[in-house]
């Protein structure tokens, strides 16, 4: 059977990883953590447009050593969608390459997280306001929506959270 790949996308502090973690533990499979966290973390939250290059590199390298080990499904926490919009936000563009490897890999099915839970300091995030996390939020959806790949919202809290993903990715099999 192949692997079905599920990603969890939407805006920051939203429960993305706590969602993939959780979905991983349900399904008894393996989850890609954000690989911009640990890259951000050893450079203390400094970047430039160039390291979204590694970022998206380091990202696809643990997606793709991740997959060797899912049992049937895999649960991305983020795609390189969210590599885009944050590219796009802060710079004006996206890099080809990214783009690129954007159509070029395949997903079965899409999450979004919603923005109805508290937001979280974390020195790594940048957006705190709510109509920031609401614009966020309707560049993911509109994302999602146009992407020709079956997608769920997912909303409350994380026990509603994990019960929303998981009757979603049912409807897969």
């Amino acid at each position: 059977m192949q692997v079905k790949k599920i990603v969890v996308i939407g805006p920051e502090s939203t429960g993305k990883s706590t969602l993939s973690e959780m979905l991983a533990a349900s399904l008894k499979t393996v989850w890609v953590p954000e690989y911009a966290r640990e890259y951000l973390e050893q450079r203390e939250g400094v970047y430039e447009e160039s390291d979204l290059l590694e970022i998206a590199k380091g990202q696809l390298k643990l997606e793709d050593e991740q997959l060797a080990k899912a049992n049937k499904f895999l649960i991305c926490d983020t795609d390189l969608y969210v590599l885009k919009v944050w590219s796009e936000h802060k710079y004006g563009r996206c890099h080809q390459s990214i783009l690129d490897e954007i159509s070029r890999r395949h997903y079965d099915m899409y999450l979004l997280t919603d923005i109805d839970i508290e937001w979280q300091d974390d020195p790594l995030r940048e957006h705190p306001l709510p109509e920031m996390r609401q614009y966020f939020f309707n560049i993911y959806r509109d994302i999602v929506e146009n992407s020709g790949v079956p997608w769920a919202l997912v909303s409350s809290t994380p026990e509603e959270r994990l019960k929303a993903a998981l009757k979603a990715i049912n409807s897969l099999i």
